[in-house]
């Protein structure tokens, strides 16, 4: 059976050019990919048909052979065309704007290097509760990457020059074929630099930089909690080939507090009372991060008991107002007794074994003799 017209195939004019050949190919390609129509058995011989014809026709080349004698100009049988080996389009070419874009390079022909952002870094940064409520400003000191001094960031021994990598002939990437498909990759020798180093530098082993450290400040915003970032642009690893660099992540982690926890924009703290205290009541002072505050204790306080300082937490970074401070009561057991005062708590105990003294601990006992049954 006769072969179609490669330009019929493609649905493309004669005299069309190579951009619109490329576009028409890519849209029969998406159309009729085996992998697409898996239902479709004749979709991979439309595939391979297509195929066909782009690649004699976005070769200049075999276009011209192809328009002067028709198929017989470009099959290998015939003896006047170059058949299909060698330097002709392909799946890649047509669609190497996609693999760019997935892939981050700048494409591989005409000697240009693949070019790569640099890789974000994260700094792990404690502070203290004081410094996270406040805001401060810190300096941290980080390992970087810089140019080797030694060869100028070439990477070759002063003297020498990188040569053009024998493998990709200095495109910076290789084009492996397999099956119907036309891939491109990164060269695996140089790396997508399209040099080879055959001397290279004693300093820095040939990679053109040197790991050194630089001191960086950072500005760490009043309210910041664990887990928050910082970004510092530009301030990541270094890009390849002349890339971008990428960001460094400051990671806040707060230090543990010898008298507050942290709930979000709220504080809590225990606050240890006397027992004559809790019973009696009275004024006592507790801290806060803004100085000491008082607050009254009611008479026949219980531990447990908690009391708010309305706005004495902390305003986060994306609040609008402060957190509370919670204050737990803890009544505590008085200890290293005289006799005197264990005498006066003998008497204590004795007159006070009415109920109406121990209210929690009748209703507790209530509550185990139902449990019992009694």
């Amino acid at each position: 059976m006769s072969k179609r017209d490669f330009y019929e195939i493609l649905g493309v004019n004669r005299d069309a050019s190579d951009e619109e050949i490329k576009k028409a190919y890519r849209k029969l390609a998406m159309k009729f990919h085996p992998d697409r129509n898996p239902d479709n058995p004749s979709a991979e011989e439309k595939f391979k048909e297509a195929k066909e014809a782009y690649e004699i026709l976005s070769d200049a080349q075999k276009r011209a052979a192809y328009d002067q004698y028709g198929h017989a100009g470009v099959d290998p049988q015939a003896g006047m065309g170059g058949g299909f080996g060698g330097g002709g389009g392909g799946f890649a070419d047509a669609f190497g704007g996609i693999f760019d874009e997935i892939f981050g390079g700048r494409g591989g022909g005409g000697g240009r290097s693949n070019v790569y952002r640099g890789a974000d870094l994260r700094y792990n940064l404690e502070i203290t509760l004081e410094q996270a409520a406040h805001g401060t400003e810190t300096k941290i000191r980080i390992p970087t990457m810089e140019e080797c001094e030694t060869c100028h960031g070439s990477g070759a021994k002063p003297g020498t020059q990188p040569k053009t990598c024998p493998t990709c002939n200095g495109a910076g990437q290789v084009r492996l074929q397999q099956g119907f498909f036309s891939i491109q990759q990164t060269c695996h020798k140089c790396h997508g630099t399209g040099k080879f180093i055959a001397d290279p530098c004693k300093t820095c082993g040939g990679v053109g930089r040197v790991k050194q450290h630089k001191t960086l400040s950072v500005k760490i915003p009043a309210g910041v909690d664990t887990g928050d970032r910082i970004r510092l642009s530009g301030e990541g690893e270094h890009g390849v080939n002349g890339g971008p660099a990428g960001d460094l992540y400051v990671e806040i982690h707060l230090k543990p507090h010898a008298v507050f926890t942290r709930d979000h924009n709220d504080l809590h703290c225990e606050m240890p009372i006397s027992f004559t205290t809790a019973a009696l009541g009275g004024d006592i002072e507790i801290p806060t991060l803004d100085g000491a505050a008082a607050i009254k204790i009611p008479p026949e306080t219980q531990s447990g008991k908690v009391f708010r300082l309305r706005g004495k937490g902390i305003k986060g970074v994306r609040s609008h107002t402060h957190g509370d401070l919670m204050c737990h009561v803890v009544v505590e057991t008085p200890v290293n007794l005289t006799e005197r005062q264990k005498e006066l708590l003998r008497e204590l105990a004795e007159t006070s074994k009415d109920d109406k003294h121990n209210p929690r601990a009748k209703s507790w006992m209530d509550k185990v003799k139902e449990f019992f049954g009694d």
